[in-house]
């Protein structure tokens, strides 16, 4: 059954937090699929750059990882100091860095050069 968010991690307690994913209904995330005879070893290098960029924008530190053919691992320590730091325009920015925001964040808070 799912949790919420805040009774799953306490930063008090610890920052430190192993998580995984994995692919489900045979589907292939690197190396050789024995199946198909595909190859899909340079998914690697792109999760690994996407997991640099996520890390980077919520200030999250990658202490571990590892990918393996249908699943990944990681170890992530939660930087508390370094998000208590940003101010809320910095939230918005890393934000926007990943994804799409709305024509109103974007005239209001978007800092311009």
């Amino acid at each position: 059954m799912p949790q919420a968010r805040n009774t799953q991690i306490s930063i008090t307690d610890t920052p430190y937090y192993h998580c995984m994913g994995r692919c489900v209904r045979r589907a292939f995330l690197c190396g050789e699929d024995s199946a198909t005879g595909k190859d899909y070893s340079h998914r690697k290098l792109w999760i690994v750059d996407r997991l640099r960029e996520l890390a980077e924008a919520f200030t999250i530190d990658v202490c571990a990882y590892a990918v393996m053919s249908n699943h990944y691992h990681l170890v992530l320590r939660i930087n508390a100091d370094k998000s208590k730091q940003l101010s809320d325009g910095d939230v918005i920015e890393r934000w926007m860095s990943l994804f799409n925001g709305n024509v109103l964040i974007n005239r209001n808070y978007i800092r311009h050069p």
